[in-house]
């Protein structure tokens, strides 16, 4: 088992990998910036290295930086957390030239799903149902006709580099095509530095679910279900569940299976997450995440594990201890991400917090790295808190979603955050019902406040 852990991430998601450590026994290393000097991960860990100013390019995301402080503490293993260089397969490979190991999967798989077009076509060779489109990049626009009558309208052109939303744009006809196909193609350019796109099908009003998957890096791998993350704002996830709420048990099986039979085949190690549209019944391949999610803790909650613990051993060499004849689901668990924005247009609003406090009681867990005093820097994303409830079936766990939401303080100066919105949103019959789609969020912010 590795001696020294050293977390390169911030925020809770630090602190989550800092708690596992402990628990394991295991001493831990907090990096951070001058701007999160303060910050709470730094006070928890056991040790402490700046790694550069406030801004990440100069800081987290500086390779350089973080293999120092690896040498400079002594640290056997990195747990990247999510973001940042989570999925950055150049330096897994420059962690594996200092002999430090990567707590995640290996550069290759990390670098076969972190581009669009190779994923979809891995996972179709994989036995992974995808959404009907593009064989690879499209040229110019005469092929994108082309690829759009075979497949029919509406289509949408993805960036093959992209993420967060940007770099996509829908056509519905074929008078929409060339516009759209050139917007793409400059927004995926000037965000990604890569002008290539490809072409799907355009589902209307799909959901999105994500199956869990884990891997010993031996060709033994099981799923952990699945979880609802429709509820988006321009691509952005806000609320998530487990399982998913129209997600039979045959479905959850058949996709399940069909996921962790694909990653046991490729003897993929450690956490991740294979994305899908879901309409009418069917799965359709988006992307794989060769990562810890975001949401990681609703799955955590209703299979009763730790994932990062896992993720640890698997990386020491040690034994899986999930076996999936022992997985069973156990309730129902939401998550609502609490940003520092304010509410309808969602510009950051960071500042100092003056009082917060966490909510409690059977079922409620908070991840947060907040605390009275603290200031939050305009530097990171938004993302201050994660709240999770699990209840015995999915209206006990709506019910103390509202009931925690109405505990939950955070209060600064010039601070504001979407807490406001959830109190509202868990209101809406279509949330209690369960009835909902990606486009649901925009438009029900453009009715709730007159603005998408």
């Amino acid at each position: 088992m590795f001696k020294k852990i050293l977390i390169a991430n911030r925020g809770e998601i630090a602190l989550r990998v800092i708690r596992a450590c402990k628990e394991m026994g295991i001493q831990t290393v907090a990096v951070h910036s001058t701007a999160d000097t303060d910050a709470m991960h730094v006070r928890m860990a056991d040790e402490s290295v700046c790694i550069g100013p406030p801004p990440s390019s100069a800081s987290y995301l500086s390779i350089p930086a973080i293999v120092s402080a690896c040498e400079i503490t002594g640290a056997d293993a990195i747990h990247p957390g999510y973001g940042f260089l989570s999925e950055n397969a150049n330096f897994v490979q420059v962690l594996e030239d200092h002999n430090i190991t990567f707590i995640g999967p290996t550069a290759e798989h990390i670098r076969i799903m972190g581009d669009k077009i190779t994923a979809k076509e891995t996972a179709k060779a994989l036995g992974i149902p995808v959404v009907p489109g593009s064989d690879g990049g499209v040229p110019d626009v005469a092929a994108a006709r082309t690829v759009a009558a075979d497949i029919g309208y509406p289509v949408i052109i993805k960036a093959t580099a992209g993420g967060g939303g940007r770099g996509m744009k829908v056509a519905r006809n074929e008078d929409e095509l060339e516009t759209a196909f050139r917007t793409a193609r400059s927004e995926a350019k000037a965000a990604f530095g890569n002008d290539e796109v490809y072409i799907e099908k355009y589902l209307q009003k799909p959901r999105h679910i994500e199956i869990q998957v884990f891997g010993d890096g031996k060709g033994r791998a099981v799923h952990l279900g699945e979880r609802d993350c429709s509820l988006q704002r321009r691509h952005q996830k806000v609320f998530e569940e487990a399982p998913g709420p129209v997600i039979t048990a045959e479905e959850r099986t058949r996709i399940g299976k069909t996921c962790a039979d694909a990653v046991a085949k490729i003897s993929y190690i450690g956490a991740g997450t294979i994305e899908f549209l879901y309409e009418d019944g069917e799965f359709y391949f988006i992307e794989m995440n060769t990562r810890l999610q975001v949401e990681h803790p609703v799955t955590e909650a209703i299979f009763r594990v730790d994932l990062v613990r896992e993720q640890i051993r698997v990386a020491a060499g040690l034994p899986m201890e999930l076996q999936q004849d022992a997985l069973k689901i156990d309730g129902h668990a939401i998550e609502v991400r609490i940003n520092a924005e304010k509410v309808p247009d969602f510009a950051p609003r960071p500042g100092r917090i003056t009082q917060f406090h966490a909510p409690g009681g059977l079922g409620v867990r908070m991840d947060s790295a907040l605390y009275d005093g603290y200031t939050i820097p305009p530097y990171y994303d938004s993302l201050i808190g994660k709240l999770i409830v699990h209840g015995r079936n999915r209206p006990e766990a709506l019910a103390r979603l509202k009931r925690a939401l109405s505990e939950l303080i955070v209060e600064g100066a010039g601070v504001e955050t979407t807490i406001p919105m959830f109190h509202r949103l868990v209101e809406d019959p279509d949330i209690q019902a369960g009835n909902y789609s990606i486009h649901w969020l925009e438009k029900w912010l453009e009715r709730t406040y007159g603005h998408g």
